[in-house]
């Protein structure tokens, strides 16, 4: 089945991001035994900097050890693997930068459509976490407020007129605090295609009130990084 098949259809279903540079061989066979016991939907690997040559390395560790999906969450076209099984096409629609909503895209199209990654066009969209995250430093973009669900439900609606297929929420890694429940409670009433939520995700209560709210699939990474068990603990 196609990875956008199976988030189409998925509730409450968990996707685990991975960023290269933090994480061992260690903490990656503990992902990999969890993902055996049916815990993680897909992996994401990427992040707004990587500075370590390791993406090709977890890759094909994971893909050699497992049928999780493995797809990539990139934060520059340099980070593409034709090992992976997709990659979702970001574009950052809460922000005003014309090279996050289409001048990456088009550096990275032609490496893209050659690699035949399956492309999820993907409408990111960065809510307040709390702190200035990676991801908003970066991207050189102002989060939405976290009290402006209605913001975050236009800018959603919108990119599901653009034809994107997929909403992710992201409050950053690291974030203090997680999307705010109106806000993907706002979003979840305004669209028709699946959403993400990521960013501040640190127990069990949280991910199920995200889950309550609406979200499709939940993503966990810096908890992940700082507690490894914490799936064991998921009643997923």
């Amino acid at each position: 089945m196609k990875i956008l098949s199976q988030i189409t259809q998925a509730t409450q279903q968990l996707a685990v991001l991975i960023d290269p540079d933090k994480c061992s061989e260690e903490r990656l066979s503990l992902l990999v035994e969890y993902a055996k016991e049916g815990k993680i939907l897909f992996f994401l690997i990427g992040g707004s900097l990587v500075f370590k040559n390791q993406m090709k390395f977890i890759v094909d560790y994971l893909k050699s050890r497992c049928n999780t999906p493995v797809v990539i969450f990139p934060g520059n076209p340099s980070q593409i693997d034709e090992g992976a099984d997709g990659l979702l096409l970001l574009s950052l629609i809460s922000g005003r930068n014309p090279d996050l909503l289409i001048g990456r895209h088009v550096e990275a199209a032609p490496l893209i459509k050659q690699s035949g990654l399956e492309v999820i066009p993907t409408g990111y969209i960065l809510i307040d976490g709390g702190k200035n995250t990676s991801v908003s430093y970066i991207s050189n973009t102002t989060p939405i407020p976290s009290d402006k669900p209605d913001i975050a439900a236009a800018t959603a609606i919108a990119g599901e007129l653009l034809g994107l297929k997929l909403i992710y929420l992201e409050a950053g890694s690291g974030a203090l605090n997680a999307v705010p429940i109106p806000v993907i409670e706002r979003v979840k009433k305004s669209v028709d295609i699946p959403i993400m939520v990521g960013g501040g995700i640190k127990d069990a209560e949280q991910l199920k009130k995200v889950f309550e709210a609406g979200a499709n699939i939940a993503v966990i990474g810096t908890a992940i990084e700082q507690y490894p068990h914490l799936l064991a603990s998921l009643d997923i």
